[in-house]
């Protein structure tokens, strides 16, 4: 099983790029704390993962994230092999996301607006097919900060 969970902060606002036939890819880094502090008292360490987003998910990622935001991103762990350009073989390894969640508060998004995850459907590999679709509305509305004079708790 290849599942991976991650929430941190985008280091930079996702780049938006497509392929030679169309098909939207989106990629951006998140900075994740690692749960725990070091034993020495120090601060706690942070990891930089590289995230990459197709189709559908690109294009909403590239337009309501920006850098320094809080986000949470299911998929899975890919390592790509490649060779740079002077010929050394290169290792990188990266996150396909299939879902990016908004996980801070509104005024933390900005403009205030609760917008719902899209969610990649297909084989994230195989990039030429599949269809992405956005996650269809429960029917909930999120409520005003100060509105809250009705609610029973």
């Amino acid at each position: 099983m290849n599942q991976v969970v991650l929430m941190g902060r985008l280091t930079r606002d996702p780049e938006l790029r497509h392929t030679q036939t169309g098909t939207p890819v989106a990629s951006f880094t998140l900075a994740v704390d690692r749960g725990f502090a070091p034993r020495d008292g120090g601060d706690r360490q942070t990891d930089f993962i590289d995230i990459v987003t197709w189709r559908q998910t690109a294009e909403f990622v590239s337009k309501y994230f920006v850098k320094g935001q809080l986000a949470a991103v299911t998929g899975r762990l890919q390592i790509r092999d490649w060779t740079d350009k002077e010929g050394n073989k290169r290792r990188n390894a990266e996150i396909i996301a299939e879902n990016v969640y908004f996980t801070g508060d509104k005024r933390e998004r900005g403009d205030g607006s609760a917008r719902p995850p899209y969610q990649e459907s297909g084989k994230a590999d195989d990039y030429s097919g599949g269809y992405s679709s956005p996650v269809q509305p429960s029917g909930f509305a999120e409520l005003d900060d100060e509105d809250d004079g009705d609610l029973p708790f």
